[in-house]
């Protein structure tokens, strides 16, 4: 695939350390390794390389959804790509889907789930500090999803105005402050995640989450560990990220049915 202007491009160094930038002509990078240009990037393909100004040879990759989520600007703890990748998977978010996200944060996990629903569908996230909310909305721009993403200023307690979405997702310090507000907010048989740092908060939320009519309550806790791969010694690297979270899922039941 030609790279163009406007793309996303991660360029790997011989080190294996990477820069997520999106090309433009005018830019310029500075690495450890030397400046590169972008505009020698424009008119080539994902797998080719260019030459910093040092000689130093960086490949050209295509950004993924986990490149863009880990590159964003942190102000705030991030859902990492481990709990949101089984997040997209357990809620069956899909292209054309709706989703109601509660604690933007920096926006890490709506990058994911714009990435997911769109073309066709959209993603409403509340954050009530605005401070947050300014460096999520620059994050998702940067990652080029803006348009399936709409910022809203408010607080999950007084409630979300949108009706009939698919899936609900609350990251909060109190999750169970947000599941009134997703009950009412999802569509007969719609998903919700949650994530909670601890036991006592799991155990709290389940209570709230089956006086608000969800079933099929089930919590996970993911942990990747990465292999350093050496012939004739490989092992387990030294530092994981291990717990980030316990995520928590279930279904909405229509109580009147």
């Amino acid at each position: 695939m030609t790279i163009k202007e406007g793309d996303y491009v991660l360029m790997l160094a011989p080190d294996d350390k990477t820069f997520l930038i999106q090309v433009s002509e005018e830019k310029k990078l500075s690495t450890h390794l030397g400046m590169l240009i972008i505009s020698d990037v424009i008119g080539k393909n994902y797998g080719d390389k260019i030459s910093s100004q040092l000689g130093k040879e960086f490949y050209l990759l295509e950004a993924t959804t986990w490149d863009k989520m880990m590159k964003i600007h942190r102000q705030t703890q991030i859902i990492y790509p481990k709990d949101a990748s089984i997040i997209l998977l357990k809620t069956g978010l899909t292209a054309g889907m709706t989703v109601v996200e509660c604690g933007t944060g920096s926006g890490s996990q709506t990058i994911a789930l714009a990435s997911t629903v769109k073309p066709g569908g959209k993603v409403f996230t509340y954050e009530k500090r605005d401070e947050f909310r300014e460096i999520a909305m620059k994050n998702v721009k940067s990652a080029g999803l803006s348009e399936f993403v709409e910022f809203k200023s408010g607080d999950a307690r007084d409630g979300f105005s949108e009706r009939d979405v698919d899936v609900a997702v609350i990251d909060l310090p109190s999750p169970w402050d947000g599941v009134p507000a997703a009950a009412k907010s999802l569509k007969g048989g719609g998903r919700i995640a949650s994530l909670s740092p601890t036991f006592n908060q799991v155990e709290e939320n389940y209570k709230h989450l089956g006086d608000n009519g969800f079933i099929y309550l089930e919590t996970v806790e993911v942990l990747v560990r990465n292999l350093l791969v050496r012939e004739g010694k490989t092992r387990p690297t030294q530092r994981m990220i291990s717990h980030t979270g316990f995520l928590t899922f279930g279904r909405k039941i229509n109580k009147d049915s």
